[in-house]
């Protein structure tokens, strides 16, 4: 049953009087084309300067960020009233108990939304005027799940206020408090976490102590019965902590219903059979908690990759200062063979850089200094002079210059995605938990009809009670309770170790069951970097006089063509004097126009001059454009005043590797494959048809491509869409899985994507798809075999032909079986091609 949660986000659209906008529209729809949306509607409350975007939900399908970040990818700025607060807790080591204290946090006055996962992860959204993070923080002390060291990610709200208070930025003090946390940890965290470890296995020891004694007669019975109690003293500790808890919230765990059979047996004064159920109950959880650890710690491991220190260069002297201290503009040394402590970019020095931590690339990038006459603006600067946090330096010696602060770093933002990642659940774990939610009191209503066979059948009621025990023993869910987290979990660390981050157990399982891509083609199928290849004045105009009005024009615009125009004009008119171009417009998916002295200048496709007034288009213009673009070629037909002055041919190739990246998509199973362009359909199919695509739709707006994307959709059910994450931002929020490709140097496409592809590397998307479709795999097998486990247990209990023990037996290697297939995901590799 769906739970409609409204949320009312303000958005900067004053000029949006109703729904009927063209802008409101696409807002509206494309949220609503999302999984988990029911409802998405502009408002603007009596009195209020801004529109309110009001959206009606489902949290357990898509979280309230995410809803946030789509909206600001389909055009609207958003100010909303809401704290964001992530990070990661002690004490947290199984499903359970995540989702006791996630139900806690929801209960909490002016939380909004909050997510936990069995790793320790926790998310929350709150109202900040009705609640703050210090009543959080509190709830998560009382509840014995303080935050882990170093890993707290504060809200915006709390950031702006720190700077505007002028107090160090947290993460500087987080650092300079984290030794003496570590310390405290040391003398009573540890303990802490591995106690209950402890106390299993002394559960077991004075089980067998007691058990061995018992054998002798020497040995008076009491002293057995002694051992016996003190097992149940260690095994229940901290089951009985947890099923309180439990039951307190009005729930009834696996913790419940293994105390209850336990007490069963010791009213049937079988003290052995009840301590060897909470001995093996015990060190299953035990186990469970240390294999879900090492899915926490893969993920862990990632924050550890930048190092602690940074040899800075200040007032001419260099000094080695935290890295939490640096400052934006600092110039870094990093000397040869050592890991890079912050984002930034080469200014002196050159080498080979390994970047597999962050964008999944095998083969180190080589890395030269920024140009004297390159942007500095973070968005322009070269792949070959751009450095991430965490990676390695290679042989040379390299200064960067700082841009990003140690907290804002693509690698602790990647960490802090897949850890807010962590706790959105997927389609088969919401399963599950419906499936829990009925199954628990089903279990509870069989055992109590069980203890009254005795009206049926002629039995002592002390063999009614042992079966109706071993009946809720073997029951317990606790294998298909951890089966799908733990493989989520294990995908998206092993997803972020190779270059790939995946928001969330739906995308992970949605990407691993669609059957159809859709491409832009600019960028992501192509290079991304064209050139003019062919300039066909018209007849009676001189070549000069064509390029010196496209040159004028196109220098004011920073469309990927029009740079390509400029560099080219401007080698081929060395010398000539440059025109002056005023009132530059741009036409949205068509081209651009402008004024030369007092001409209307047109530079654009064939489209723009039928949609515009003025002379129609010559047969010679028409001859050169159907020319150039059979072969290959996007032409811009450029016009002054009533002349046409020609045809300028540009081309965008291939990316090397896009027709193997189809061939590989074809064997991992996705059927059908399009390409979406803004270029004629000419060039489109051209392109296609050298990469072996299904389909190309060429002309394509921006809204044409969201129509494209809905219709296919439509008919395949699953569709993903795969762009550059920002001028593809509607069409991919319209796709059941967004694919944003080279979004370490984009925080736009790391923001808006489902999935990000960290490295401008088409060769990551096949890895993306097939390391889906093996979580989905292990997701079924889990799945299948946690049932199929409960499915035998239970009329084999019920005809008395397994007992409490064996059940039991059972019962906890099979969860420990389902955990250590997911683990296997862990160690995925790439096929071989």
């Amino acid at each position: 049953m769906a739970i409609d949660t409204q949320l009312d986000l303000k958005t900067v659209l004053p000029e949006a009087l109703d729904e009927q906008d063209a802008c409101v529209r696409s807002l509206t729809e494309g949220l609503q084309a999302r999984q988990g949306v029911i409802d998405a509607h502009v408002k603007r409350p009596d009195g209020a300067e801004a529109a309110q975007l009001c959206v009606h939900f489902e949290p357990g399908l898509i979280s309230l960020g995410r809803i946030r970040e789509l909206a600001v990818s389909l055009g609207a700025r958003v100010d909303s009233d809401f704290g964001h607060l992530s990070l990661d807790v002690d004490g947290i080591s199984r499903s359970a108990r995540a989702q006791l204290l996630e139900q806690r946090l929801r209960e909490l006055d002016g939380v909004a939304e909050a997510h936990v996962s069995a790793t320790g992860s926790v998310t929350v959204e709150y109202l900040t005027d009705r609640t703050s993070e210090k009543a959080v923080l509190d709830l998560l002390a009382r509840f014995g799940t303080p935050p882990r060291a170093g890993r707290l990610y504060l809200s915006e709200a709390r950031h702006a206020g720190a700077v505007e208070a002028g107090l160090p930025e947290a993460d500087a003090h987080d650092r300079r408090h984290e030794k003496q946390e570590e310390h405290d940890h040391k003398h009573g965290g540890i303990f802490s976490e591995r106690s209950e470890l402890i106390f299993a296995v002394l559960c077991a020891l004075t089980l067998a102590t007691g058990f061995l004694l018992g054998l002798s007669s020497a040995v008076p019975d009491v002293v057995s019965t002694a051992l016996y109690i003190a097992a149940y003293f260690f095994g229940g500790y901290y089951t009985l902590k947890e099923a309180i808890q439990t039951v307190m919230a009005k729930r009834f765990e696996i913790d419940f219903l293994m105390l209850v059979a336990a007490a069963g047996a010791a009213v049937l004064g079988d003290l052995a059979e009840g301590a060897l159920l909470l001995a093996l109950f015990s060190i299953g959880h035990a186990l469970e908690s240390y294999a879900m650890g090492r899915a926490r710690r893969a993920i862990q491991a990632l924050a550890e990759l930048a190092p602690d220190t940074a040899l800075v260069r200040r007032a001419g002297a260099e000094q080695e200062i935290p890295v939490g201290e640096l400052r934006i503009g600092d110039t870094v040394i990093i000397k040869p063979n050592t890991r890079i402590p912050s984002d930034g970019y080469v200014t002196v020095g050159q080498s080979s850089v390994d970047q597999s931590a962050v964008t999944g690339e095998s083969i180190p990038v080589d890395k030269t200094p920024i140009g004297q006459e390159a942007s500095r603006k973070e968005a322009d600067i070269p792949a070959e002079s751009r450095i991430y946090a965490g990676t390695v330096n290679g042989p040379g010696v390299l200064e960067i210059e700082v841009t990003r602060l140690s907290k804002d770093s693509t690698l602790a933002r990647v960490v802090r995605m897949v850890s807010e990642a962590q706790a959105q659940i997927s389609p088969t774990q919401r399963f599950t938990d419906r499936f829990q939610r009925v199954f628990v009191p089903a279990v509870l209503i069989l055992v109590l009809a069980l203890l009254f066979a005795g009206l049926v059948i002629e039995e002592p009621f002390s063999a009614t009670l042992y079966r109706a025990m071993a009946v809720l023993v073997a029951a317990s869910p606790c294998a298909l309770a951890i089966s799908t987290p733990s493989a989520v979990l294990s995908g998206l660390a092993r997803a972020a170790r190779g270059g790939l981050l995946i928001k969330g157990g739906g995308p992970l399982e949605n990407l691993g069951t669609l059957s159809a891509i859709a491409f832009d083609k600019t960028g992501t199928l192509t290079e991304g970097k064209p050139e003019m290849t062919d300039v066909e004045p018209a007849a009676g105009v001189k070549e000069s006089e064509l390029l010196s009005v496209a040159l004028a024009v196109e220098s004011q615009s920073d469309h990927p063509l029009a740079s390509a125009i400029v560099t080219a004009a401007r080698a081929r008119l060395d010398g000539t004097p440059p025109l002056t171009a005023g009132a530059v417009t741009s036409i949205t998916g068509r081209g651009v126009s402008a004024l030369i002295d007092g001409e209307q200048i047109h530079i654009g496709k064939q489209q723009l001059f039928t949609e515009t007034d003025g002379s129609p288009l010559t047969k010679d213009i028409l001859d050169s454009t159907a020319r150039l673009e059979a072969g290959g070629r996007t032409t811009m037909v450029v016009r002054r005043g009533s002349r046409y002055l020609g045809v300028l041919g540009l081309m965008d190739t291939p990316r090397d590797s896009a027709a193997t990246v189809i061939t590989q998509l074809r064997q991992a199973g996705i059927r059908h494959m399009i390409m979406l362009s803004g270029d004629n359909q000419t060039v489109a199919g051209a392109v296609a048809g050298k990469l072996g695509l299904d389909e190309a739709r060429g002309d394509l707006l921006p809204e044409d491509k969201v129509k494209a994307v809905v219709e296919l959709r439509g008919r395949e059910n699953k569709v993903a869409m795969v762009g550059d994450g920002v001028n593809d931002a509607p069409a991919m929020a319209n796709a059941t899985v967004g694919i944003a490709m080279g979004a370490a140097g984009s925080d736009v496409a790391m923001e808006t994507a489902d999935v990000a592809l960290m490295g401008d590397d088409l060769k990551r998307l096949p890895f993306a798809v097939n390391l889906s479709r093996q979580s989905s795999r292990i997701i079924r097998q889990n799945l299948w075999a946690s049932l199929g486990v409960v499915a035998i247990l239970i009329p084999a209990t019920i005809t008395g032909a397994i007992g409490i023990g064996l059940a039991v037996l059972i019962h906890e290697g099979s969860t420990l079986l389902v955990v250590a297939n997911a683990l296997r995901l862990l160690a995925y590799r790439e096929p071989k091609t």
